[in-house]
This record gives structure tokens, sequence and C-alpha cells, in this order.
């Protein structure tokens, strides 16, 4: 009997010490709010071309889903799951890593003002 009540406190400890431990927090970048319309000619495109076109091009290594040009991009913005998959932080694209803040918050902007093309 004395030696599970030594064995019960030795596990409490154990885990209250464990529970006590506290995690590392990344800070995250501060972006500044776009106060502008954010459209796919202006905006997008651009970003497109530079992240992912690389692979979502014909003979890509994606290419079975183009993000070439704005309707392709729109479609699988509005319904795919093109900004979810930027926005992820567990299996992000472009899969060389996550973009920066302020790209993904072109992006979301540019969700929230409509998807507009020019």
């Amino acid at each position: 009997m004395k030696l599970s009540t030594y064995k019960i406190i030795l596990l409490c400890t154990l885990v209250l010490s464990l529970s006590n431990c506290t995690t590392t927090v990344i800070p995250l970048e501060e972006v500044t709010p776009i106060l502008e319309l954010v459209t796919y000619e202006k905006d997008v495109k651009t970003i497109m071309e530079s992240h992912c076109t690389n692979c979502h091009i014909n003979g890509g290594q994606a290419s079975f889903l183009p993000l070439v040009n704005y309707t392709q991009v729109r479609n699988s913005a509005e319904f795919g799951n093109l900004i979810q998959r930027m926005n992820s932080t567990t299996n992000p694209m472009p899969s060389s890593g996550r973009l920066s803040a302020a790209i993904l918050a072109l992006i979301d902007k540019w969700e929230a003002d409509g998807f507009l093309e020019n």
C-alpha cells in the first residue's frame, strides 16, 4: 500500500511538472492594412506568376490545375481550395514554403473585395 502511494505521488508530480511547460510563441509578421481595392491584374497576377505558374502551367508539375489566367485563378480561389492552401501552415502552397504575410494579406483582401479582375 505504501509503495503505491509513492507511485501515485510520483506520477502526479510528473504530470504537473510536464503540464506547466511553456511553449515558444512565434510572433506573426505585422502587415499594414490594405485600404485600396485588390484586383487580379494589378496585384494577384504577379504573385501567381512569381510563385505558382512554374508548376501550375501546361506541362508543369501541377498542370492538372493550371493557374495561368484570371478565370483559372478565380475559379480555384472561389470554388477550390487555393486560398486555404496558400494560408495553410501544415500543407502550404507553394510547396517551397509559405508565402509572406503581406502576400497572403493581398490574396485574402482580393477574396474580400470579390475577386475583382481589373
